[in-house]
């Protein structure tokens, strides 16, 4: 439950019981946002941006007060439905406790390569892939510049080809996943190729371990990372929105 309030005057007995009251970091621009800019966005797990109210997407910060007995005032916690507001009360079972040691200190890689989207191409390779280590494969990665596809290429180097995002059909008027081109969808049905449908939301038991996999790849250095981050100022304060991270 998100409670708009976005003021420096909270107090601590203002927060709910099981809740926390945030003081946001940084928030990640990716292109499942585009989606939220639909009055229909195509898809369950992600609710449009509605007028005047504050929009979500993501976004990593630090607990200023807490209620909940998992979490403590200090800790650092993201979330995939995080407002874009500097302060915000949060239901604490929302949140995902982070270790800023897995990532040297750089907290905005939670929002990308050891975050959502670093999870979504390794789940989707070890759960969708059907790629067997060591077994001499090529995994052919279409659209390898986004931040899911960099990544993914990055995790095998081992031929079966795995399909996930199409992004650049996500703001477009049509059923996600976007029906395929007649000739292209004639191919499928005669070389038998599955398309499935892959949501790394329903993989929550495999996030710890997959944060820690992304996490040992990065201090290996085998992992790269690139980020463009915008700094802005705000009642003197500053912000961080963070741009293609991959």
């Amino acid at each position: 439950m998100l409670y708009r309030d976005s003021s420096s005057n909270t107090k601590v007995s203002q927060v709910p019981s099981a809740a926390r009251l945030m003081s946001s970091i940084g928030w990640p621009t990716q292109e499942r946002l585009r989606c939220k800019m639909n009055e229909d966005t195509g898809s369950d797990y992600i609710a449009p941006w509605q007028l005047s109210q504050v929009v979500d997407g993501g976004g990593i910060g630090i607990i200023e007060a807490s209620k909940h007995t998992n979490l403590n005032k200090g800790d650092f916690v993201t979330s995939f439905y995080w407002p874009w507001q500097t302060k915000a009360i949060l239901d604490g079972n929302s949140l995902e406790k982070v270790d800023p040691q897995l990532v040297d200190g750089h907290l905005s890689y939670f929002l990308g390569a050891i975050g959502m989207p670093g999870l979504t191409s390794l789940i989707g390779v070890q759960e969708k892939g059907h790629i067997t280590a060591r077994s001499n494969q090529t995994m052919v990665v279409s659209g390898a510049a986004g931040a899911c596809g960099s990544l993914a290429g990055q995790m095998n180097q081992n031929s079966h080809i795995v399909l996930c995002g199409q992004i650049s059909q996500y703001n477009k008027d049509v059923p996600y996943p976007p029906p395929l081109p007649p000739p292209i969808e004639a191919i499928r049905k005669e070389r038998n190729i599955t398309r499935e449908r892959f949501l790394v939301l329903n993989y929550k038991d495999k996030f710890e371990p997959g944060i820690l996999q992304l996490s040992q790849w990065f201090k290996e250095g085998k992992l790269k990372v690139e980020l463009t981050s915008i700094l802005y100022h705000y009642n003197s304060s500053c912000y961080l929105v963070y741009f293609c991270i991959i």
